[in-house]
């Protein structure tokens, strides 16, 4: 059974592997701690059996007037059970109450996210791909 939570509690980076599949430059799962203890909103899903995290929404906040969310990632092996859409869900409602959310994704990804009722829309990145890694 797949149980969600909102806190870090206990979490150790053994119960993070098997993310950021593809990558050519994955953050360790120590650094991925890292980037869950320094985002303003963190949703976990995890394995109830084993404690493992399965998936992970985070948003980054100003916590007046905007968020930004960076990372949706559900492992491979538990893709195709709603795993990914209820993080979303839950981080829309913790979410809001602020004027803007937003988040970057590929054109093949917006239909799954419209579906939350964001739209497309233009911007600008810059990416550091040798820093992917976040050491």
């Amino acid at each position: 059974m797949i149980v969600y939570r909102d806190n870090l509690d206990g979490l150790t980076p053994r119960k993070l592997a098997g993310f950021f599949e593809g990558w050519p430059d994955p953050p360790s799962p120590e650094t991925h701690l890292r980037i869950l203890q320094g985002s303003a909103h963190v949703i976990l899903a995890l394995n109830d059996e084993t404690g493992a995290v399965v998936g992970f929404v985070t948003a980054i906040s100003d916590g007046v007037l905007s968020a930004y969310i960076p990372l949706l990632e559900v492992r491979r092996d538990y893709q195709g059970r709603g795993i990914g859409q209820e993080l979303m869900r839950r981080m829309l409602v913790r979410l809001e109450h602020l004027y803007m959310v937003d988040l970057i994704c590929d054109l093949e990804l917006q239909p799954y996210y419209q579906r939350f009722g964001m739209r497309p829309a233009s911007g600008m990145m810059l990416r550091h791909h040798s820093r992917q890694a976040g050491g």
